[in-house]
């Protein structure tokens, strides 16, 4: 195939964290005492949450940060158990599979497990003719430990169970629960009440940005929100979401659930200093929740 004209994409602005974050306590460090763990009931989950990496074959510097991220948890994080990526890990604009291979490449050097989902931009591929489709993605992308649902994912660790959840339509920036996905999770919050879950998606559970655009809330908002907080925010056995795709970092709560979308990696958080990207750190004990952003620089 020919190679392909991409156009910048970055803002270079700094971006806003948004109302809540005080909802979730402050991680002190990145290993701190509550990440000493212990039995069942008292064992601490920790992992890191990178999101909307969009590395880019014609945009050297998305490498080069993803390489520098990698670094930085690797160095600071080792504690961590496995890091979530939370789509548009890859721009999927590269002739064949060359970004898929390439943002592969970079995060096996990390020293824990990893696990991805799909965002828009690896269910869009340019030119729509050279697809990595949803099967060659979870071959590539998804690991032996992994229980494969359909498009979904489930990974247990201990107490605490994370489904990975494919929120994306097909060369759509927009997004939905499926009907198979609501039924997955809803069976797996009933069935086991004495577990910890943690969702991980792309688009977010809610306009906390308080948007007013129709066309921007149906890009950024999964469709069918309200019925998948009817359906799922009641089970006190879901304690945590996580998603991104808006860029924007938001920390809250609906009902007894926490609710975080990180911030877009790919994004600068000082417009002075192009190197700061940030992840978030997590700590999950119990139903309790400790985070904080973490810049690369």
């Amino acid at each position: 195939m020919t190679s392909i004209t991409r156009r910048e994409f970055i803002s270079h602005g700094a971006t806003a964290l948004v109302a809540g974050a005080a909802a979730s306590k402050a991680v002190g460090g990145p290993q701190s005492q509550a990440a000493q763990g212990g039995g069942e009931k008292g064992e601490t989950l920790r992992f890191i949450h990178v999101t909307d990496t969009h590395v880019d074959l014609a945009m050297p510097k998305t490498v080069k940060w993803l390489e520098m991220a990698v670094e930085k948890i690797n160095r600071s994080y080792s504690s961590a158990q496995f890091v979530l990526f939370g789509g548009d890990n890859f721009n999927n604009n590269a002739p064949g599979q060359a970004d898929a291979i390439a943002f592969k490449r970079i995060v096996d050097r990390l020293r824990m497990p990893w696990y991805s989902v799909r965002g828009n931009k690896e269910s869009c591929p340019k030119p729509a003719g050279d697809p990595l489709g949803q099967r060659d993605y979870a071959k590539m992308f998804f690991p032996a430990d992994l229980k494969v649902v359909g498009r979904d994912w489930k990974l247990t660790k201990g107490r605490h169970v994370i489904l990975g959840i494919d929120t994306t339509l097909a060369q759509k920036n927009n997004g939905v629960f499926s009907s198979e996905s609501l039924a997955f999770v809803e069976k797996e919050l009933k069935n086991n009440p004495d577990r910890r879950y943690v969702l991980l998606n792309h688009q977010t559970y809610g306009n906390f940005w308080n948007g007013t655009d129709e066309a921007d809330l149906h890009k950024y908002v999964l469709n069918n929100v309200a019925e998948v907080r009817k359906r799922l925010f009641h089970y006190p056995n879901l304690v945590l979401t996580l998603s991104g795709h808006k860029h924007l970092d938001h920390v809250g709560r609906s009902d007894s659930v926490q609710v975080i979308a990180t911030v877009g990696f790919v994004v600068p958080q000082d417009p002075d200093h192009i190197d700061d990207h940030r992840f978030r750190y997590v700590e999950l004990r119990g139903d309790a929740v400790t985070e904080k952003l973490v810049s690369i620089a």
